[in-house]
């Protein structure tokens, strides 16, 4: 960290000037123990899966369209997929619960259930389920790490997550769920009101233990929340940074903090979300977005909107445009 920093201060600009791009740079040299900080190998795990809890009519569509999107981006053609190309970032589809999903070319299979439950009827999972979702995420980390990748990107893919990620979110923050709780795709008035409820009516249910997040995770959450929860406390066991993207991420990685503190070591933040808890959660985390774009489209778009802005970041600190080269003197901190 001390040498990424002090490479940063010999660059031929004012102390600190770009921000939060020196600041991701000198994190990642501190994680990876290395100051030499080089990110070409990149890649995007986008985790699917359904929620029950769409049969409460929180949601604009219903699950088929989980599994449409899968395939989609299975083909390489997904919204995510057009920015990842030019952010020069492999998309890896990860199937780790889509409803009745029968498995295509290029989607990983690593399916824990078929779906959640309603959490407006009873957990979404069993305990152990929820655990297999976070060592799939950890599992997934360390077989990136071996293919070499130096970053990795977070996204996900389950119509009815906002619901269970606000619903995670109320009881981990100690919020009601009309604070926490947004539109998602695109509700009406009447669906928010309807989405509300719905987590009201989960959290009175399940009586989730806000000491224990898995205990959270399991009874309310999802497989994709699960499964990305494992790749942020992988990020840190492997030391690899991982790019959180909007709110349904940011919670995931709110989980794995709450798990081990240390997690918090391998997370960058992408940009804030436009849902209501977007910033929240961020600030729970200690985190600051590098992008602020009002953007909720998910599938990891803001993580992989944030990987040229790195590169940026890293061809000024690798230039070698020193005060020294250029026969001046450099700046000095000022009281």
């Amino acid at each position: 960290m001390d040498e990424a920093r002090k490479r940063w201060d010999s660059l031929a600009k004012p102390l600190g000037s770009l921000g939060l791009l020196e600041d991701v740079v000198v994190r990642i040299a501190a994680l990876t123990g290395n100051a030499d900080v080089h990110l070409n190998n990149r890649a995007l795990l986008v985790l699917c899966a359904d929620n029950g809890v769409v049969a409460q009519g929180v949601t604009q569509t219903d699950s088929l369209v989980t599994a449409a999107v899968a395939r989609t981006l299975g083909a390489g053609e997904s919204t995510v997929c057009h920015m990842a190309r030019t952010a020069d970032c492999r998309v890896v589809p990860v199937d780790i619960g889509v409803l009745d999903f029968p498995g295509t070319a290029g989607v990983l299979d690593r399916r824990v259930r078929n779906g959640t439950g309603d959490i407006t009827q009873g957990p979404a999972m069993s305990r152990d389920e929820c655990l297999r979702a976070i060592e799939v995420g950890m599992e997934l980390v360390r077989e990136q790490k071996a293919a070499g990748a130096d970053i990795l990107a977070t996204g996900e893919m389950g119509i009815g997550n906002t619901t269970t990620s606000s619903a995670v979110a109320s009881v981990l923050l100690g919020l009601p769920p009309a604070q926490v709780t947004g539109r998602g795709a695109g509700l009406s008035d009447a669906g928010l009101a309807r989405k509300i409820a719905a987590i009201e009516r989960a959290v009175s249910i399940n009586r989730p233990d806000p000491a224990d997040p898995v205990d959270v995770l399991s009874k309310l959450g999802g497989l994709d929340l699960a499964g990305l929860c494992g790749v942020f406390l992988g990020g840190a066991e492997y030391r690899i940074p991982v790019l959180v993207d909007g709110f349904i991420s940011a919670v995931a990685a709110l989980c794995a903090v709450r798990q081990k503190p240390e997690a918090g070591s391998a997370m960058l933040a992408s940009h804030v979300s436009a849902e209501p808890a977007g910033r929240l959660v961020l600030d729970a985390l200690g985190l600051k977005p590098l992008i602020t774009a009002e953007m909720r489209l998910g599938e990891g778009s803001g993580a992989v909107a944030a990987l040229p802005l790195l590169d940026m970041a890293l061809a000024v600190y690798h230039s070698g445009h020193t005060f020294g080269k250029m026969g001046m003197e450099p700046y000095i901190p000022q009281n």
